[in-house]
């Protein structure tokens, strides 16, 4: 077999609002399972090979992390197979893209925001080739 990530695992403000962002970039996600713990409630939507297991925040007052420069997650790197239909769902949606430059030969990318300001990033390969869509020279 073959080593694969099968889930991350977020802390989220609004479920709702990441189910419904993930959901519009992507709408072949699904939610497998919607749970209440005794202090949050939570999810696991994707496919049924990996998923995102999402948990709602226990509410403070204060986010106190500032993105690429304190511990945690930067964004989170999705492959689809069209990247400008995902633009187009999730701006007619109302979501913030991220104008980062990304040109690549080998891949497009696009960063989004969902609601809670976390980012995510989304790649089509435009090659089948390892090396290619490895390729970092660029």
């Amino acid at each position: 077999m073959k080593p694969y990530v099968e889930h991350a695992n977020l802390t989220v403000r609004h479920l709702e609002n990441t189910i419904q962002f993930l959901q519009t970039a992507i709408p072949e996600f699904t939610a497998r399972h919607l749970g209440q713990h005794q202090m949050y409630r939570w999810c696991h939507i994707g496919t049924d090979e990996t998923y995102l297991a999402l948990q709602e925040v226990i509410e403070r007052d204060a986010i106190d992390r500032t993105p690429y420069r304190d511990l945690g997650i930067n964004h989170i790197g999705l492959v689809v197979d069209d990247v400008a239909q995902v633009r187009d769902r999730l701006l007619r949606a109302g979501y913030r893209e991220n104008d980062l430059e990304t040109r690549h030969p080998w891949r497009t990318r696009i960063y989004f925001f969902d609601r809670d300001g976390i980012e995510w990033e989304f790649t089509q390969y435009l090659s089948d080739e390892p090396s290619q869509r490895n390729d970092y020279s660029r």
